[in-house]
């Protein structure tokens, strides 16, 4: 996958135009070659510095090449109209002898053009780079002096491709927001080409360094040439698998499968727009794309170290190990499997060997029998990596909306005599009437693949719900759990309860469906992990066919329609939750409101007129293009909220920054903190819970530990999927967040009212951390706080490096 970016402060330089620029959605036009602009005549002079960001390695390189060109370089374009040419004014230079003179910054080195410019220039709007080395460079920014409005800032933050890989020079526009109908006129062209730079067509390969945007379904997925067992499906493009599109890479087709891309094999990097890919880190610290690169050598040095024995834990003792004393890795040649191993994981040199030793997971960190009990068990349902999937129970019984004729009767196993037996003498009816029974329902989304699933070697799960009973407390406990498998002649009904028993059979038993459970839970979560590769697209495709609404990516909507919350126009979101103690609602709203604020205050600054957000046509085709052709599968919805007026563009900006920020770090960044420790949250089950007719019952009598802990995954595949939510739960060195600006960043935008408002919503995230951490000390709030339970902190603004737990990044990388 792509990284996606939120309309963050670093993107938002043009007011919203940026963000159609990310898709290039304007008016179709036949793209042709750049001619230069002309050159204006002179009786001026100017100075121009352009920033160059590098690594140790990269800025050798420049230096050791020496290139030094006669031609242009450099362009510096006015915005107003030369009306000899009937373009912007230009002035040209160059970049003389690419010397680096001292920078503030490590890693970034500077250099300097003079241009003369004539008089009555105007303001610079753009500047075109022509880079003649034979290498790309990163541009940080670019600062103009000379003038007398100045200085003039050109906020870059892009990769300037070669010359020889591509002859068109890039466009870099001045750090001035403008609607379409306001943009200068001696820069409009500019615009209209630069957007048209990045406009795909369909067609062509993509090579490393273009910066074209275009549209794809997963056609790519499988290996049919390699074998036929990899062949996969379409994922897009159809009525019984809809899916959102991918970025179109435009590789050759499989041998085997027209209709299927060829896969691109490692060593070779998976094309998205070059300035979407991961940014350097500086020195000793690695890049994310370093730490793909350090997972997929580092796994296999794993297995090397299992593969005389990937066996099954055989106590738990041997899960203890993994964080006290280390696993040795065997090397290839007695050397190292990578020179660092970074904020990854803990490491240690033993005379010639690496050992490879886990930070101790949160979940077991303050207590190690936490995972054991019932109430954490549930609590991890409102405060856990994965607290967006329970529900409250509206209706009883609960009905399948499967098709029976196929899965069976759609009454639930849970009877009401049942759960009225785990109430204490309340009566369901009374219980949903004070809305005191929830539900984690799995089953309708699981179960049409649990044949495919466990019919795989090692691979058993069943389609789970659980219902919780909230009691007078505040918190929740799970009343009982249905585990389900598809009807088969024999068992019409292949439905089976369990609830928590008081001998130590019914102890076990109880044990075993909660872990099933949390694998259920895991692979919703992640649909990577828990689901064989062979399917988790397949799953992921029925879960938006039947669940994804944009409108419902909104906090409040999302919780009303899970009965999460009701409308209470007097509460500051306009919801009020019906269970006040739950952490990710109560600290998602805090951060939703203040994104929701900081956005309506930049919308209405920019668009102040009646007509204006449906007179921008750059806007109006960003937003048609997602749904045309981003979600081309739902593009017919009803519910597509319209873009008519600012309130419509707030609501719909204020969305697709919550999910890139807050939801985000409140389902990703606790995966190694919660799944870390495998019982807890094991992402796979390898045996189904044994029934009393069955050979394995009398194992399990005689061992049920052996029983438990068989069924989890094996050390090697425990360890591969550690490592995995290690890396996935771990902050880069470089990370930037929720309301924070790199310095190197500062000039993102010149307007002085904006970036009052951007320090406004800095100083209220400050607020709302200082809120949170008050409440990680209300003893009262028992999901958050209590005896051995870690705080609820991933909804907290800010982090340091490594695995936290906290922070909120400002976009999604994967």
């Amino acid at each position: 996958m792509y990284a996606v970016q939120q309309l963050s402060p670093l993107k938002s330089e043009a007011v919203l135009r940026r963000l159609a620029a990310v898709t290039g959605a304007v008016k179709h036009e036949v793209r042709q070659k750049r001619t230069r602009v002309p050159v204006s005549r002179v009786n001026g002079s100017g100075s121009i510095r352009a920033v160059i960001s590098s690594d140790d390695k990269a800025v050798e390189s420049a230096k050791s090449n020496k290139v030094v060109s006669e031609r242009d370089l450099i362009q510096l374009i006015s915005e107003e109209i030369d009306p000899e040419t009937n373009s912007g004014k230009s002035v040209q230079s160059s970049v003389r002898g690419w010397l680096p003179k001292p920078s503030n910054h490590v890693h970034i080195v500077e250099y300097a053009a003079d241009f003369t410019v004539p008089c009555g220039f105007g303001n610079p709007g753009a500047v075109l780079i022509t880079n003649l080395h034979g290498k790309e460079f990163y541009l940080v920014e670019i600062v103009i002096h000379g003038f007398g409005g100045g200085p003039f800032f050109f906020s870059a933050n892009t990769w300037i491709h070669s010359q020889k890989d591509n002859p068109e020079s890039r466009i870099i526009f001045r750090n001035q927001a403008y609607l379409p109908s306001q943009t200068p006129p001696g820069i409009k062209d500019l615009r209209r080409e630069d957007l048209l730079s990045i406009r795909g067509n369909g067609k062509g390969e993509r090579k490393r360094h273009d910066r074209i945007y275009d549209y794809a379904t997963y056609n790519d997925l499988g290996n049919p040439d390699k074998d036929e067992d990899l062949a996969r499906p379409v994922i897009g493009g159809s009525k019984d698998l809809p899916y959102p599109r991918r970025c179109r890479t435009g590789g050759p087709p499989t041998k085997t499968d027209p209709r299927s891309e060829s896969r691109i094999e490692k060593p070779h990097p998976v094309y998205v727009p070059r300035d979407e890919t991961f940014e350097e880190i500086k020195q000793s610290t690695f890049s994310a794309g370093r730490l793909k690169a350090l997972l997929h050598n580092l796994i296999p040095s794993i297995a090397a170290a299992l593969s005389s024995s990937d066996i099954p834990f055989k106590c738990f003792s041997d899960i203890d190990k993994l964080y006290n004393d280390g696993l040795l890795l065997r090397t290839e040649e007695h050397k190292l499997v990578h020179p660092a191993l970074g904020n990854v994981m803990k490491q240690v040199i033993s005379v010639g060997d690496r050992l490879l030793k886990y930070e101790i997971p949160a979940i077991i960190k303050r207590d190690r029998f936490a995972w054991l009990r019932d109430n954490e068990f549930a609590r991890q349902t409102l405060a856990g990596v994965n607290p967006v999937n329970i529900e409250i129970l509206k209706e009883f019984p609960i009905l399948s909306k499967l098709d029976p004729a196929v899965y069976g009767p759609p009454e639930s196993a849970l009877t009401k005599e049942l759960i009225e037996h785990e109430l204490n003498g309340m009566s369901v009816e009374k219980a949903i009437e004070e809305n005191r029974l929830f539900i984690l329902d799995f089953h309708d989304m699981l179960l049409p693949f649990m044949n495919k699933m466990n019919s795989l070697p090692g691979r058993k799960a069943y389609a789970s719900r659980t219902v919780f009973f909230y009691n007078r407390a505040g918190m929740l406990r799970p009343v009982a759990i249905e585990l389900s498998l598809p009807p088969t002649r024999s068992s019409p009904r292949n439905k089976h309860v369990y609830t928590h028993g008081h001998d130590a059979t019914t102890h076990w038993i109880w044990k075993l469906a909660k872990a099933h459970v949390c694998s259920n839970d895991a692979g919703v979560h992640q649909l990577v992990n828990h689901c064989p590769g062979k399917y988790a697209m397949e799953i992921s495709s029925a879960a938006y066919k039947s669940m994804w609404r944009f409108d419902m990516e909104a906090l409040p909507a999302d919780l009303i329609r899970r009965g999460m919350a009701v409308e209470d126009p007097s509460m500051p979101c306009g919801v009020r939750l019906v269970i006040e103690d739950y952490p990710y609602a109560s600290d998602g709203l805090l951060i939703w409101s203040a994104i929701k604020d900081w956005v309506e205050s930049y919308v209405n600054h920019f668009y102040s007129e009646p007509n204006s957000v449906t007179s921008d046509i750059e806007l109006q085709a960003w937003w048609d293009e997602i749904k045309n052709k981003g979600h081309y599968d739902k593009r017919n919805e009803p519910w597509w909220p319209k873009l008519d007026t600012k309130e419509d563009l707030s609501g719909i900006l204020t969305i697709m920054i919550w999910i890139a920020s807050g939801q985000h770090a409140a389902i990703n960044f606790g995966q190694y903190p919660f799944g870390g420790y495998v019982p807890n949250r094991p992402t796979l089950m390898r045996k189904l819970i044994p029934q009393e007719d069955e050979p394995d019952y009398e194992k399990f009598m005689l061992n049920p530990q052996h029983t438990f802990l068989s069924s989890l995954p094996t050390q090697l595949q425990a360890t591969k999927v550690m490592a995995v939510q290690d890396t996935l739960s771990t902050h880069s060195p470089d990370e930037e967040y929720l309301g924070q600006v790199n310095q190197l960043h500062s000039h993102w935008i010149n307007d002085h009212e904006i970036l009052e408002m951007f320090n406004r919503f800095s100083a209220r995230l400050e607020e709302i951390e200082r809120t949170i951490n008050m409440r990680n000390k209300d003893i009262s709030l028992k999901n958050r706080t209590g005896a051995g339970i870690p705080p609820y902190e991933l909804l907290l603004p800010s982090s340091g490096p490594g695995v936290t737990g906290r922070g909120i990044p400002n976009s999604i990388s994967i």
